[in-house]
């Protein structure tokens, strides 16, 4: 039997508790705060999946157990990720799933993490469930990317307003009370929304275009009482194979709108996440317009049932690495969240040097 330790008794950790439970494994809850725990028993959970499940277990930080479990996954905030991960390392788990953004724009922790994983054997992945959903692998299927031509360009945008985050998270007053509201702990459009940034990485790579080495940012940062967070991210991405694109991500767009699209020479490539409720859809199409579509219907629930499938048989096949969810690749998106900073604070164009690593000296 499969046993999953998930850390945190938020939004996130429900999700990947009722995920598992549906993949009949084994599960714990732990968190520091007694009353998360209780709201997880009496309102989270049952309020979504229409009853408690009586086989979680349920512990406070301190008595959960240590060891002996397959899979631990990290649902707290992003600047608790990286010291949770590398305690989590020492029970050697078969794998260690980080919710997204994997760190903080610092990068605090990051390569360390991903060196100790790689000694130890353990399997990393990130939460960017989007990457490896039935819509992008249509997207990104042979038949797809054949109607293209060749790409010219990619634009990815996750525009919501965050009001949809609150309302799955009503104890909390507001971005000020969260880690929400302050970019540099992760929050923000960059770092909560970063599933576009994420996309736009998964689908350049799927192109043959290669890694982001070069970023244009312009960023709106606001304050609010003691929050400092930018609600809008707007990134010029380059390539090292000279491939361009561009990002938008923001929390203030109502209704919102997640999408993707690819432009060929021959046609183009759509991607829609919520094109109508409870509905991914992916679009190929040439100059007349949409000559193919398919449409995939699943709830926000089953996201995180395709994620949790995928990471299993990734481990199982000792294919890790090469998982679109991979670490490595969730690092890569840190490097374009720490240079989207740096570059919108600068008013200037940052490039990226991957042989430098996972650390804020990459940038320049």
């Amino acid at each position: 039997m499969t046993r999953v330790k998930v850390i945190g008794a938020g939004s996130i950790g429900n999700h990947l508790s009722h995920a598992s439970r549906r993949l009949g494994w084994e599960v714990d809850i732990c968190d520091l705060d007694r009353q998360a725990l209780e709201r997880t028993r009496s309102e989270i959970y049952p309020g979504r999946y229409g009853a408690w499940d009586a086989g979680i277990g349920l512990y406070h930080t301190d008595e959960v157990p240590r060891g002996g479990y397959d899979y631990i996954f990290i649902g707290t905030p992003p600047d608790s990720h990286m010291a949770l991960a590398l305690e989590a390392l020492q029970e050697e788990p078969r794998a260690i799933l980080v919710e997204k953004p994997l760190c903080t724009p610092s990068l605090e922790g990051a390569a360390e993490f991903h060196a100790l994983a790689r000694e130890r054997g353990v399997a990393a992945f990130c939460g960017y469930d989007h990457a490896i959903s039935q819509g992008i692998a249509a997207a990104v299927s042979p038949p797809s990317l054949t109607a293209l031509g060749e790409a010219i360009t990619l634009d990815v945008e996750f525009r919501e307003h965050w009001a949809g985050i609150f309302k799955a998270h009503p104890w909390l007053d507001g971005p000020e009370s969260t880690y929400l509201g302050y970019w540099r702990r992760g929050g923000g459009s960059a770092g909560e929304h970063s599933h576009a940034i994420n996309l736009w990485q998964r689908l350049a790579l799927a192109l043959g275009k290669g890694r982001v080495t070069a970023v244009s940012a312009t960023m709106e940062y606001v304050r609010d009482g003691a929050a400092e967070f930018d609600r809008m991210c707007l990134l010029n991405l380059t390539t090292e194979t000279g491939f361009t694109g561009r990002v938008v991500q923001d929390v203030v767009t109502r209704p919102s709108r997640k999408w993707a699209r690819i432009q060929g020479t021959d046609g183009f490539v759509e991607w829609q996440y919520a094109y109508r409720p409870g509905e991914e859809a992916m679009f190929v199409g040439d100059s007349n317009g949409v000559v193919d579509e398919k449409i995939f219907t699943k709830s926000r629930a089953d996201d995180f049932v395709e994620e949790l499938r995928h990471l299993d048989a990734a481990v199982a096949n000792g294919a890790a690495l090469q998982s679109p969810i991979a670490v490595e690749r969730a690092l890569e998106t840190m490097l374009v969240i720490a240079a989207a900073h740096r570059s919108a604070q600068s008013g200037a164009t940052v490039r990226i040097d991957y042989g430098a690593g996972y650390v804020e000296q990459a940038l320049s």
